[in-house]
């Protein structure tokens, strides 16, 4: 063998040895854990309230009767109706102008652990709701859950983006998104007749709740805190290494502590920033930009209003109702398989073709359906087909835009920036989370089987801002993210004004060296 051929064997055995050390133990419990009682009770909560809608109805026709004397007129059910649904969006607002506060006291562990606390409270309103005869209950309980979402949505990319080498950076991202899908499925799983979406039972579906949250609980405070949130803005270096020790599965961890040291070094005089700054900075305004048209477009995509008004669209499509339940579930077994399969591979094709492969995907399929639902009657095997195109248009969804907008929000912005960033983020979802859920019905009603074709522009408007603006943020460093970026800002922000190459070379070739050692001689060599 060469020496050529050894060096080639060495490295690639020393690439395998990092690729394992990578996704360590640790990781994946914080990742599994952390998005379990996080974003799975986002998911589940989307879905929930489509299969005991009837019974709910029933219950607040129940409870008005017998408070007034006579039953609830219809306009007034409906207007009940649409609250309990879309007041769960509002609730994730809150919760998202929340996080920065909690998150700069707390730290992004022990505000999941808090967030816990809203869910479990809110399980508790809901489940009791029925026995109580009050339906402010249940209202109250999804606005709670609302804010538990908002916080969990905002604080769990947070804290998986800041514990993630930059190599697996992407597919830790998308468990977040994983989780949705799968609590979608479960909820629609548990809402089945033979399961709990009977009318004596129903409560117990908003009862469930509390288990992920109790998970959490009891397993997230064995995990360590976000090392990056530690060595900024705790300047804990002793708790820091222990943490990257424990996510990396490495004892040696001068390396990552020493490259974080350097950015907090270089970012030394940047105080937490604010949304307002953060807007008003010229250096990110193509960020905040990309940050807001992708929020926009995950929401306005169509998608929340097939998962809020699927059992509609599928009687539409000409299914019997009492098939509907079976095929509805079917919908959320494919979100989770492509959910996962845009986690295996988006390290490999990286973000931006998933996003724009994903958008133009569903604005074809929502074209297609848009004449499958026009033609249904014209032959007995067109509602069927309209089936499959929704089928391909969550799975268009799920395979890049349901994950990539949350990874591109924590990879955009540096650590002072990054909570200002997710409350933007944040706040674009949940209003138009709410507009979805608040205005389909009457889009439906007003453009009858052409309401599709609102969603089909907006796809593809996001797919073509996307290949024109979007750069691709795999396996780069935020320095490199904003030097991209930098040229369509036309300014660039002096404290990152500095190779990250270099800054890399230098690492690397002194990992003995202490950390302040390490911060002299980026001094000395004029890199800050």
């Amino acid at each position: 063998m060469t020496v050529s051929e050894q060096d080639s064997t060495d490295s690639k055995e020393s690439d395998s040895v990092k690729e394992k050390l990578d996704w360590s133990c640790w990781l994946i419990v914080a990742s599994l854990v952390g998005a379990f009682g996080s974003s799975f009770l986002y998911g589940y909560n989307l879905s929930v309230v489509n299969a005991p809608t009837l019974y709910i109805k029933s219950f607040y026709n129940e409870s008005w009767e017998r408070r007034h004397g006579h039953p609830i007129d219809q306009d007034t059910l409906t207007l009940l109706w649409s609250v309990t649904v879309s007041i769960f969006a509002i609730g994730g607002l809150v919760g998202t102008l929340l996080v920065k506060l909690i998150g700069k006291v707390l730290g992004r562990k022990h505000t999941l652990l808090v967030n816990n606390g809203f869910a479990i409270s809110a399980a508790l309103l809901m489940a009791c709701s029925l026995q109580a005869g009050a339906f402010e209950m249940l209202i109250v309980g999804r606005f709670i859950m609302g804010v538990d979402g908002g916080i969990a949505l905002s604080a769990l990319p947070m804290y998986l983006n800041e514990i993630s080498p930059k190599a697996i950076r992407g597919s830790l991202g998308q468990v977040t998104a994983i989780f949705i899908c799968v609590g979608v499925f479960v909820g629609q799983l548990l809402g089945l007749p033979e399961l709990l979406g009977k009318e004596s039972t129903w409560p117990y579906l908003f009862g469930v709740i509390a288990v992920p949250a109790l998970v959490q609980l009891v397993t997230l405070p064995f995990l360590p805190e976000s090392p990056r949130y530690l060595l900024f803005e705790k300047h804990d270096q002793a708790g820091a290494e222990k943490a990257f020790r424990t996510f990396l599965g490495k004892e040696d961890v001068s390396r990552e502590v020493e490259e974080v040291l350097a950015e907090s070094r270089l970012q030394r005089n940047i105080h937490l920033v604010s949304v307002l700054e953060l807007l008003r900075s010229p250096f990110v305004r193509w960020q905040v930009i990309t940050v807001v048209v992708t929020m926009a477009s995950y929401q306005l995509c169509g998608l929340n209003a097939i998962w809020f008004y699927t059992n509609s669209i599928f009687g539409k499509a000409g299914v019997p109702p009492e098939k509907i339940p079976y095929i509805t579930l079917s919908t959320g077994g494919i979100e989770t398989l492509a959910a996962i399969f845009s986690g295996l591979v988006i390290e490999r094709l990286g973000r931006r073709p998933l996003l724009m492969g994903g958008f133009g995907l569903m604005a074809l399929f929502f074209g297609i359906l848009t004449v499958t639902l026009t033609l249904q009657d014209h032959a007995p095997w067109i509602p069927y087909l309209s089936i499959v195109c929704i089928l391909a248009i969550i799975a268009s969804f799920c395979s890049g835009p349901g994950g990539i907008p949350f990874i591109l929000t924590g990879e955009f912005f540096q650590q002072p920036q990054r909570p200002a960033a997710f409350i933007i983020a944040g706040t674009v979802n949940w209003l138009s989370n709410f507009a979805v859920g608040l205005l389909f019905p009457f889009i439906q009603k007003s453009l009858d089987t052409y309401c599709f074709l609102v969603f089909a522009a907006i796809c593809l408007t996001g797919a073509i801002y996307f290949y024109f603006v979007l750069p691709e943020t795999k396996n780069r460093t935020h320095a490199e993210i904003s030097q991209a970026f930098a040229k369509r800002n036309k300014a660039y922000p002096p404290e990152e004004n500095t190779d990250s190459s270099v800054s890399d070379n230098k690492v690397a070739r002194r990992p003995e060296q202490d950390s302040a050692s390490t911060l002299d001689n980026y001094v000395k060599n004029g890199i800050v």
